[in-house]
């Protein structure tokens, strides 16, 4: 004879299978609405969708572009005014194909060219995440774009040009690590939008990705990332890699601009296992040194003159942090000498650092960075000139000399 259990034991156990079952697909949703804001840190969706002053994912930030102005869109989980009645498919075509849930074409501000390569599972884990923030009601604000460039029509033939359909390839040449890297770099990261030559079209071709270029509208220069004469990072330590995008300092060098606002808002909240496998990338993608930068067109005695007042301007007002000769303090006030980003031919950052000053972000591993002074309002056009002359032409440094009319030139360069 069978062992017969009383109904109300059966009733319990029953009840708590099913409250286990439950329990278990609760938690599971809870992974994947955490592993999705950590995803959305990652593609930085906080910099753009999320106005200063504005509240969360609420969009309405404007976006300054050669062809106008475009505005960012709400993505908070508003049925009305943001995207509270999209499906889980409706986000990944958006971020897969660059169209909205209705087919309509999406303006390439917008890095669905990077984006296509993110995978279901993660565009599901950031659609997940995005449900559960709180909906704000704020309608979106209509673009202001020149003629013809307020024509949806012509992002056809962008597409055409520009953009290629497809998740992500594993090389199976490469370790799990390199890959998982390439992944971040190239797609969620969306490293590519300002490391990469913008062409007239407002394009990049495959052939000249990561290989550096002016980022439009903002008068900052973003180095590339295959050359080791700018950012390429072919003969950093992978800690010190790892250490300037969790911190935003390293004993090698010092983020500010724009690349310090990705710091801040993404890169710091990564993982130490992704992390590591980015700088693992961008060590890998580096193409051995440039050769020797171009001659500078300044006639020599220009240049020699611009020198020698550098290094009297120097010493009285840089030397005491970055030392006589160069050498710094690391991490906290960055090496001159030898450093990458005194030596790019586009001397666009070292003269907004003269003139503007900054810190670098932030960060957990680094709350109260040590920042720069401002030094419009102190040297002349000529003397920021000298000065960046000098420190882009001292101790070995193999720059070239700059002209007071391109320091003029970007004193009025925007500060955000």
């Amino acid at each position: 004879m069978g062992l017969k259990l009383p109904i109300g034991l059966l009733v319990l156990a029953a009840f708590t299978t099913a409250a286990q079952a439950q329990d278990k697909t609760s938690n599971n949703a809870n992974d994947i609405i955490a592993r999705g804001e950590y995803l959305a840190r990652a593609g930085d969706c906080t910099a753009c969708h999320t106005a200063p002053e504005g509240r969360l994912f609420a969009g309405g930030r404007a976006m300054p572009t050669p062809f106008g102005t475009l505005y960012t869109s709400n993505i908070t989980p508003d049925p009305d005014t943001g995207i509270g009645k999209w499906s889980a498919d409706d986000f990944y075509k958006t971020m897969h194909s660059g169209r909205f849930p209705d087919g309509g074409l999406i303006y390439p501000a917008m890095p669905f060219a990077s984006y296509t390569k993110v995978t279901r599972a993660d565009s599901d884990a950031i659609y997940a995440y995005l449900r559960v923030i709180a909906p704000v009601s704020q309608k979106n604000k209509p673009h202001e774009l020149r003629f013809p460039y307020d024509n949806r029509q012509l992002i056809l033939g962008w597409r055409t040009l520009f953009f290629s359909e497809g998740e992500f390839k594993p090389d199976p040449k490469k370790s799990a690590e390199w890959n998982r890297g390439a992944y971040l770099v190239e797609g969620l990261g969306h490293c590519g939008m300002c490391h990469s030559p913008i062409n007239a079209l407002g394009g990049t071709s495959q052939s000249d990705a990561f290989k550096g270029g002016l980022i439009p509208m903002q008068n900052w220069y973003a180095p590339s990332l295959t050359s080791n004469r700018e950012a390429g990072l072919g003969d950093w330590s992978i800690k010190d890699i790892t250490d300037l995008l969790q911190t935003g300092v390293s004993m090698r060098g010092v983020v500010y601009g724009p690349m310090a606002e990705v710091v801040h808002n993404s890169l710091q909240y990564l993982n130490d296992e992704d992390t590591r496998a980015m700088a693992v990338y961008l060590k890998g993608i580096a193409e051995g040194s440039s050769p020797p930068a171009a001659a500078t067109a300044l006639p020599t005695t220009e240049s020699s003159l611009l020198i020698s007042l550098g290094k009297t301007v120097y010493d009285k007002h840089c030397a005491s942090c970055h030392g006589t000769q160069g050498e710094g303090k690391p991490p906290h006030w960055p090496p001159l000498a030898n450093n990458q980003s005194i030596e790019m031919q586009s001397a666009v950052n070292p003269i907004r650092m003269v003139l503007n000053g900054g810190y670098p972000p932030g960060t957990k591993g680094n709350p109260m960075p040590y920042g720069m002074p401002p030094f419009a309002g102190l040297l002349s056009d000529n003397e920021i000139a000298a000065v960046v002359s000098y420190i882009r032409t001292a101790w070995g440094n193999r720059g070239t000399p700059v002209s007071a009319r391109e320091a003029n030139e970007l004193r009025s360069a925007p500060l955000n």
